[in-house]
This record gives structure tokens, C-alpha cells and sequence, in this order.
């Protein structure tokens, strides 16, 4: 849980709202994004037709350059769909998480 809040901290810019071992929150303009250790209350994870976490941001610019510096692995590379650029990253716990940024 550590390693995965200091990650996000990081990626975020901002410090974890609660924090405990099984399950922390960042509140990211009153929505509440979890980080939930599944290992430590022995839940099986599943893979396959998941949600895919998608955060948006503003200039995208700058996420890639903090992704970067974290060493983050772009699994999809930045793309324009529709009316957005997209790109999806694997964070420090190995999740594929998708950043979004509107055309301007």
C-alpha cells in the first residue's frame, strides 16, 4: 500500500486523504479514488472485461513528462479519439490506468 500511495502522491500531486493498509483514498475534487489491497484480505483478483480506471486532465503535456519520471510503462500510446487524446499507463501496482486529455 505504500509503494502505491507514494506513486500516486506523486502522479497526483496531492497527499492521500485516508490512509490505512487495506484501503486509502485520494479525494481528487470530491471524487473519492481508492486503493484497495486485495492480497492482504486474501481476495482472489480477477482479470479480463474490467473497468479501466480514466482520469482526465488538463494538459497532457505535463502527464507525460510525470509518467516519464516515474518510469511508467504506456501500454496504449497517446492517440486522439474523438475529441480527446488518450493514453493508457501501468502504475506501480500494475494496473492499466487510461489519462484523458479534451482537444482544445
Amino acid at each position: 500500500m505504500e509503494r502505491a500511495i507514494e506513486f500516486y502522491e506523486d502522479l497526483l500531486g496531492q497527499k492521500v486523504t485516508e490512509k490505512n493498509d487495506i484501503y486509502s483514498v485520494f479525494d481528487i475534487n470530491g471524487f473519492r479514488y481508492g486503493l484497495f489491497a486485495n492480497k492482504k484480505m486474501n481476495e482472489a483478483k480477477k482479470w479480463g472485461n474490467n473497468c479501466l480506471p480514466s482520469l482526465e486532465v488538463s494538459n497532457i503535456d505535463l502527464v507525460m513528462k510525470k509518467l516519464e519520471e516515474l518510469n511508467c510503462k504506456i501500454v496504449f500510446a497517446l492517440t486522439i479519439i474523438g475529441k480527446n487524446q488518450v493514453l493508457e499507463f501501468i502504475d506501480s501496482e500494475g494496473n492499466c490506468i487510461e489519462i484523458t486529455c479534451p482537444l482544445y
